[in-house]
């Protein structure tokens, strides 16, 4: 996906500012939560709470919180009020975006994510409205750390992997769904640090507006995952490297 580790850059950079605010914390431990209330609450039986243990862990979630929310969730408590639900809409320029949310009132969370697109200049589609724009695929990212990226991309590939993106020395794996735990550990045992190994919406085509719109729509990005009840935002923006700078100025 081209641009994507410039997206990266960007959550990166907001992460570290959720953390701050306990926000993605809190985020993390619903979706630990609800995984568990799906499947087992055990990581290793249950392969979504496993991505989603995991993804706490790299973003140093302290141990204890990570078995309480599984535990709240194997007790039936108030987390099974929760459910996922996907909304649909189009950014400035035309951006199309997939807005994943966890929530216990859906009309609370879709007159919020209503008036935060409707401010930025979006609009708030019906269901399936982009939904065909995307395609639900495992991503792992991780560093070449000094080896050579396409010795890397060989590992992938043969372990089951779909495609690579190579960006200056970072690399993105992507997956198919069934195989993502097959192919992170296949780089794990080659001895390749993963940075992160999640579920994603991968567009199949992507979209370059002119800039000020690319801008509009990061920021809008940004204000919809501040939203509690979002939990992550997917969008066929391409970031270029002038909109990049502009963004992280």
């Amino acid at each position: 996906m081209s641009g994507h580790s410039k997206w990266s850059t960007i959550k990166r950079q907001k992460g570290a500012a959720d953390a701050k605010r306990g926000q993605l914390f809190t985020k993390l431990a619903r979706e630990i939560a609800v995984a568990a209330r799906e499947g087992l609450p055990d990581p290793e039986s249950n392969f979504r709470l496993r991505l989603a243990v995991d993804r706490a862990r790299t973003a140093n979630m302290p141990k204890d919180n990570i078995e309480r929310a599984i535990e709240r969730a194997a007790g039936g408590s108030n987390t099974e009020n929760f459910s996922e639900v996907f909304y649909e809409g189009y950014g400035p320029g035309g951006t199309a975006i997939m807005i994943q949310t966890m929530t216990d009132n859906r009309n609370r969370t879709v007159g919020e994510v209503r008036a935060v697109l409707t401010r930025a200049g979006g609009t708030l589609g019906e269901a399936g409205s982009v939904g065909w724009m995307f395609d639900h695929v495992g991503l792992i990212e991780l560093e070449a750390n000094g080896g050579d990226p396409d010795d890397l991309a060989l590992v992938a590939i043969d372990a089951g992997a779909s495609d690579i993106q190579i960006d200056e020395g970072s690399v993105a794996v992507f997956t198919d769904v069934q195989d993502l735990h097959k192919v992170g550990q296949v780089l794990k045992e080659a001895g390749y640090d993963l940075a992160s190994t999640q579920l994603t919406m991968r567009p199949k085509t992507m979209l370059t507006p002119e800039p000020d719109a690319a801008v509009k729509t990061i920021r809008l990005v940004e204000r919809l995952e501040d939203l509690d009840d979002v939990q992550e935002v997917f969008t066929n923006l391409d970031v270029t490297d002038d909109v990049l700078a502009l963004a992280t100025s």
